[in-house]
Formats: C-alpha cells, structure tokens, sequence
C-alpha cells in the first residue's frame, strides 16, 4: 500500500470498502455507518437483497480433499449442505422483513409472514419482491423507495429463521444494499450465534437531513416481537405461519 493511499484513507467517510475490482462498501463493526446523502443517492428506489448459502456444520470440520474432488474440480465451487448434529440435512428458510415507521405515526411491517409485502408507490413506501424459501441465488429482495424519503421516519430491515431449526451459524448470509448512486453497501451475518432465530441487521434513518444506513447485526432468540421490544416500535404480534407449497 502506497503511503498516500494511507492518508486518503485516513481523511476519507468512517466506513470500510472493498477491493476496487468489487466495487462494495462493506459496513463492520468497527465502521458500521455510510450515509446515502453523501453518495447522493436519496432518490429512486434503494435495493435491498437478502441471500445465502448452506454451509458444513462445525461439527469435524471441513472433510480434507479426496481424490474424487482431484476429479472433478468444479466440485469445490458448490456449496456445502447444512447438516444438523445428528448429520441430517437442515432445511433452513431464512426471511427478510422490515419495520417501518412513518413520520405520519403509523408503523407496521414488510414480511412474507401474513403475506404483507407492503407498496412501493404508497404507504409505506416500501416493498417485499416475494418468498424464497430454498436459498435461490436471487435470495429476497425489499425495494425501498426513496423518492418520499420525507415521509420516512426510520426503517429497521431484518432476517428471521421461518423454520423451527436455528441455523444462523451454518448459512452463509449476506445482505446487500444497491443505492440508485454510488457502490452497493454489504452487511455480512458471519457472528457465531447458533440459537438465534431472529436478526437486526441495519437501520436507515433520516439524521437532521443526512439519510444514514446503520450496521446493526443484533441477534435475538426471539422473532419479531423480540425485535420490536429491542428498537422500541409497540406493535402487536401473533403466531404466523406460511402456507404449504
């Protein structure tokens, strides 16, 4: 690293970026805020997508390459299955919601669960893409639309396990903002929490005019209402469950 490289960085917004190739912010503990006001990017709509992959359960570890793999090499590039302790395959539904309130007062939530997938072009301004409940690379997608920014008092986007196997430590999860300006902000659930069933995982809210986007990456062993009682939001929930396919 170049000396001046080392001086812009130190000047440069309280955040962490990725390499140039990746074109990302990555938002961590240690910089967990980038504002959108500053990237320019408070209009259009703002893309939020939750996606991930099944990984090997700690347990033994990651088995050492055998011969077949020596084979077939394009083998290592897919990914690997949850396994449970007993080594029986975990389905694992992860969920991408979002509690909402509006400067107006009202408040409620985005989710699959009761089929709220919200409006993109009237309150709340805010839009669930639909369900995925097999891991697709597409994943989940909220679109968020920032064109009545002014309407928006402050957003809490959020990741719950539908299914009654928690499994936050064996999936690869990662959600991605795409701005309509500047690079797309990336927030990795990688914390080792193997009971949680629910996850807070940034907050937008408008600052004294400055829209921000905060790392929050809370685990909770509760859902919903255990998110809700955390960030003060007094809604009132009950049981839900999903139709079968």
């Amino acid at each position: 690293m170049a000396f001046w490289d080392g001086l812009r960085r130190e000047r440069g917004p309280h955040f962490d970026s990725g390499n140039a190739a990746s074109n990302a912010i990555e938002l961590t503990k240690r910089h967990p805020v980038v504002s959108l006001t500053k990237q320019g990017a408070t209009t259009g709509n703002l893309r939020v997508n939750l996606s991930w992959r099944m990984r090997t359960s700690d347990i033994g570890g990651r088995s050492r390459p055998n011969a077949s793999l020596l084979r077939h090499p394009l083998r290592a590039l897919q990914p690997d299955v949850v396994q449970a302790h007993t080594q029986g395959v975990v389905n694992v539904d992860l969920d991408l919601g979002c509690l909402y309130e509006l400067t107006d007062g009202s408040k409620g939530v985005v989710q699959p669960l009761g089929s709220l997938f919200g409006g993109l072009n009237e309150p709340p301004y805010v839009q669930l893409s639909g369900d995925d409940r097999f891991g697709a690379p597409s994943g989940e997608t909220i679109f968020i639309n920032l064109d009545h920014r002014e309407k928006i008092k402050r957003l809490l986007v959020f990741v719950y396990i539908y299914d009654q196997t928690p499994a936050f430590d064996r999936t690869h999860a990662i959600v991605t903002l795409y701005p309509s300006n500047g690079p797309r902000i990336e927030i990795q659930l990688e914390e080792r929490h193997p009971q949680a069933r629910s996850c807070a995982v940034f907050s937008v809210e408008n600052v004294k005019g400055d829209l921000v986007v905060r790392r929050e990456v809370k685990f909770v062993y509760g859902f919903q209402a255990e998110l809700d009682r955390l960030y003060g939001w007094g809604l009132q929930w009950g049981r839900g469950y999903k139709s079968k396919i």
